[in-house]
């Protein structure tokens, strides 16, 4: 049994860590912006089942792979940067919607969810920040590390989702001002294609 310290230690570490701004939650706040709160929700649910690929990864000890060798990695590192940079693509060609037509949506809910699943997925270094962070927390001395792992995994995504949630509620707000604005709209697809840009490109230069 896991210490209830620990357990609270790893989840306020895992809340901070999600509030801090990077590729993830950025992304969760730009589709929130542009399709809506459910649009939010979708891939904020598709990036912690990439969490869960990482978590399990990790847990029986596949992310080493990544971590000692440079040709995955950068396999790795090249497809996401790729995805993203088709994202920012799609962004810049992408003209106002109708957001007020619920029976024409502008986006496929399952093309949102599955963005955040392979966005995550196709990030190595969450593989290896996985690899660096919930082994500091487990105990060989109180059971199965494998089991710990995938309990810290858990807490981890679950914090994810917390977090994300409510940013991509906070960020439909926003959406409902873009529903009265053909320009507005505009000007955030734009925006989304900047990020996804520079998200790529960041992505492209990490190392391990």
């Amino acid at each position: 049994m896991i210490p209830f310290e620990t357990v609270a230690i790893f989840f306020a570490a895992s809340v901070a860590l999600a509030l801090a701004p990077g590729p993830d939650n950025i992304f969760v706040l730009t589709q929130s912006a542009l399709h809506g709160r459910k649009a939010g929700l979708l891939v904020t649910i598709g990036l912690c089942t990439g969490l869960l690929v990482h978590t399990a990864a990790v847990s029986f000890g596949v992310a080493a792979i990544f971590q000692t060798s440079t040709i995955a990695f950068n396999i790795l590192k090249i497809v996401g940067a790729m995805y993203l940079l088709y994202l920012a693509w799609q962004a810049f060609r992408a003209g106002a919607a109708n957001l007020d037509d619920k029976r024409k949506p502008g986006m496929d809910w399952r093309k949102l969810y599955s963005r955040g699943v392979i966005m995550n997925i196709t990030n190595p270094k969450v593989a290896i920040f996985f690899l660096a962070f919930l082994p500091q927390f487990a105990d060989p001395s109180i059971g199965s590390i494998t089991v710990q792992m995938l309990m810290f995994g858990g807490l981890f995504i679950a914090s994810t989702l917390l977090i994300f949630s409510i940013i991509a509620w906070s960020a439909g707000f926003l959406g409902e001002w873009l529903k009265g604005s053909v320009k507005a709209q505009l000007i955030m697809n734009r925006v989304a294609g900047t990020v996804f840009t520079g998200l790529a490109l960041r992505l492209a230069i990490s190392e391990r």
